[in-house]
């Protein structure tokens, strides 16, 4: 017996392969699971549950199918989809994945070491994680994965998202999206003017501090587990690299 992809099976029923994800997620057609989020179709077995639920086999356009241009309030429209995560950099949407486990632990881990530092070094400032809007511009709307509000700039939050430049914003890189966030991202919060910009990398197990001067990033310190990680602008931060990327056996 012969299993197909899911792109195969989107050529095969000449539909998108969102739409076959979208049709998996909804149990509408039979899957095999072979592990998170990889699946495998029989074409007999797909063909019949399609005809036997009377589903109708189209392609849907969603909401967000233009090429470019959106805005905030196109973003505000995007119907909830489970297992992806959308951003607008510079008046594209752009469609993710969910973050993977080890990026998770990243994200906790070093949240929570951040957290701790920054009760004491800045009371008054909040320290968030995604998924929460950001708001650059009308045209630019992200979610980093870790961002913090000195209690300098509170007037930038609002009760659904942050509305202007935040004092540190941290992306956790994944293979899919290394690009994106050390080149598209870093110039989009480069133009915001937000003073901080750190890169977490789970695969090559590093931390990367930029810091904006006369309007350039400027790397300031990066390293690894057994290297010590600490800031000028960020007196007592001790960060322990070796618990932030630690892969547990």
């Amino acid at each position: 017996m012969k299993y197909l992809t899911a792109q195969e099976l989107a050529d095969v029923l000449s539909l998108s392969v969102d739409t076959i994800w979208r049709y998996t997620r909804q149990k509408k057609i039979p899957a095999v699971e072979l592990g998170e989020k990889q699946y495998r179709y029989e074409k007999e077995a797909v063909l019949a549950a399609l005809a036997g639920g009377n589903l109708s086999v189209k392609e849907e356009h969603p909401v967000y199918s233009k090429q470019g241009g959106y805005t905030y309030e196109d973003y505000l429209k995007i119907p909830e989809e489970p297992g992806c995560r959308f951003e607008i950099l510079e008046g594209i949407l752009v469609k993710e994945p969910s973050p993977s486990m080890q990026h998770q632990r990243v994200s906790s881990v070093l949240y929570r070491q951040l957290a701790n530092f920054f009760d004491d070094f800045d009371p008054r400032g909040e320290l968030f994680f995604a998924p929460l809007d950001v708001t650059l511009t009308t045209s630019n709307v992200l979610q980093p994965d870790l961002l913090f509000v000195s209690g300098a700039r509170r007037e930038i939050m609002r009760e659904e998202r942050i509305d202007g430049p935040c004092d540190l914003v941290v992306e956790i890189m994944s293979p899919t999206n290394r690009r994106k966030d050390r080149l598209q991202k870093m110039e989009i919060y480069r133009k915001a003017g937000i003073p901080h910009y750190w890169l977490a990398d789970p695969e090559e197990n590093t931390l990367e501090a930029f810091m904006l001067r006369d309007q350039s990033y400027t790397l300031i310190v990066a390293g690894g587990p057994g290297d010590k990680f600490t800031h000028p602008e960020f007196p007592g931060l001790d960060l322990d690299l070796e618990r932030i990327f630690h892969r547990p056996t």
